[in-house]
């Protein structure tokens, strides 16, 4: 017998005499030095450890991509928006109005889902928007309703003209309701879908139809404001509209038919008249100012720098303690221009409609302005000024090329804007407040973020109708080449990241690695 065979059978005899629990512990053993083997053994270091690392890898990144989505769907401020304009990302109004929400608000999708993010990027932005607003609300919820198979939700709004295709949103709160149309929702080229029957859209704007129509739905009891009409006045379209939008009740009130402004209202304007008013047009106003007695109104006059003779109207500024300059304002300070013109400036605040203004250190921007004067300073203080080194351009050298400007320069600041104040025994103010421009409050000064126009004169008629500020400014959003959002010196950071400090860790952990294994 070889001792091998010797030695295989004496461990035969010594596996029969143990217990089975030495016998589990000795396999054990056993199969510990097998595996560990099996790890040291170069097929699986090149193998089969490979790929079970991948797996795991992989696995772990799909579990942390599965963590981090449902993260985000918890908790919205974990989302983050890198395009340059924030495309996706709610503007900080809408966030402040939305989380300060105190009635509950539906907004019905007019369509299933899937059909609705289907019809494009602006609606994938749209439904973001609508997902962003629920999360921060509890007062929000979203529905989706496909409005073909639910006729009892169409019986639900009878005054809706349900032969129109374009209904996009319902937004409800309580049994107030207002529908929004694909016109409200988004801007689109109307040349192309004039001719080819397409819409190409260009910009959404459904952030902003959404709140608007959240804050009328939501407002009880709306503020009148009475837009005059009857003297040739210029258009004051985008100031019904941007008043509109922030919950206000806009009449519109001929004074050279109608007996007398409505009584209710809190706020007139008089929005850039191209002729003098008539006496009896005065004396309506007047009368509506006083009120009785009671005073609590306040007329806001925008004059029309075109209109130089205003004898009636003159004489009402002049109770007031005001008076219109007779020219127009030029700025010669490079500081305050804005283009290539000295008749288009910024203008200084001073403290007066400021106290609510939610972002003070935008300016308001001035075009082709009246100067607007003082006469009483114990009636009259102003409300936005030019610098030191503007000046008036009479309208008696407005064709007069050699007219030394220099000389109209008084080193003083000029009003372009002024509120008067009277007040009866009780202290009830009534005011007049006059802008010399009308092209400030134009649909395309209003229109820019980087200036505060829109957003300071909701603040002026906020305070003069003593209404809590709840103005609602959005702009629109364009999805066009919705780039990163990233300055020079992020773009920079990034390319020295992963154009050399990626790759040479890469490159050291790889020298480190080879070098162990070739010392082994």
């Amino acid at each position: 017998m070889s001792f091998d065979k010797k030695d295989k059978k004496d461990n035969e005899i010594k596996d029969t005499a143990l217990t089975p629990a030495e016998k589990s512990a000795k396999e054990t053993k056993k199969s510990k030095s097998g595996l560990k083997e099996f790890l040291k053994s170069r097929k699986t270091k090149h193998g089969s450890i490979a790929v079970a690392i991948v797996a795991v890898i992989i696995a772990v990144t799909i579990l942390l991509n599965v963590v981090c989505n449902l993260l985000v769907d918890r908790f919205s401020v974990l989302s983050l928006d890198l395009t340059s304009n924030q495309v996706f990302a709610l503007q900080e109004d809408t966030t402040d109005y939305v989380s300060h929400l105190e009635k509950d608000v539906t907004i019905y999708v007019l369509t299933e889902k899937d059909s609705f993010v289907a019809n494009g990027s602006y609606f994938v932005q749209a439904e973001k928007f609508l997902s962003s607003m629920e999360k921060l609300s509890n007062h929000i919820k979203i529905k989706y309703i496909d409005v073909s198979k639910n006729p009892t939700f169409i019986s639900n709004y009878s005054n809706i003209d349900w032969s129109i295709s374009s209904h996009v949103f319902i937004v409800e709160c309580g049994e107030e309701y207002r529908v929004l149309d694909i016109d409200d929702c988004f801007e689109y080229d109307e040349q192309t879908y004039y001719y080819y029957g397409t819409m190409n859209f260009t910009a959404s704007t459904v952030e902003q139809a959404i709140v608007t129509a959240m804050l009328n739905v939501t407002t009880d009891d709306k503020t009148v404001v009475d837009i005059i009409s009857g003297n040739s006045e210029k258009d004051s379209s985008a100031i019904k509209e941007l008043l509109e939008n922030n919950a206000y009740q806009v009449n519109e009130v001929n004074l050279t038919t109608a007996a007398e402004l409505d009584e209710d209202a809190e706020v007139a304007f008089l929005f850039a008249p191209s002729v003098d008013l008539d006496t009896s047009t005065i004396e309506k106003i007047e009368k509506w100012l006083n009120n009785g007695g009671h005073y609590g109104k306040s007329l806001i006059y925008v004059a029309n720098y075109e209109l130089e003779n205003t004898p009636n109207l003159d004489v009402f500024l002049e109770k007031w303690g005001i008076k219109m300059s007779n020219g127009v304002i030029f700025e010669t300070d490079a500081n305050y221009l804005v283009s290539n013109t000295f008749l288009v400036s910024l203008t200084n605040y001073n403290d007066v409609f400021t106290t609510d203004l939610k972002n003070p250190s935008i300016p308001v921007i001035s075009s082709y302005t009246r100067g607007v004067e003082i006469t009483n300073e114990e009636l009259a203080v102003p409300v936005l000024t030019t610098s030191n080194a503007a000046a008036i351009l009479p309208y008696s050298e407005k064709s007069n090329s050699e007219w030394d400007y220099s000389s109209a320069i008084t080193g003083e600041p000029l009003n372009i804007a002024v509120k008067g104040t009277q007040a009866n025994s009780d202290s009830i103010e009534s005011n007049v407040v006059v802008f010399g421009s009308f092209e400030m409050f134009s649909g395309s000064f209003m229109s820019y973020n980087s200036f505060n126009n829109s957003a300071f004169l909701v603040n002026t008629v906020n305070t003069l109708a003593d209404r809590d500020n709840i103005g609602i400014t959005i702009e629109s959003k364009s999805m066009d080449n919705p780039t990163l959002g990233i300055d020079l010196a992020g773009q920079n950071a990034l390319m020295i990241l992963f154009a050399i400090v990626v790759p040479i860790a890469v490159l050291v952990v790889g020298l480190v690695i080879w070098i162990r294994r070739r010392n082994r």
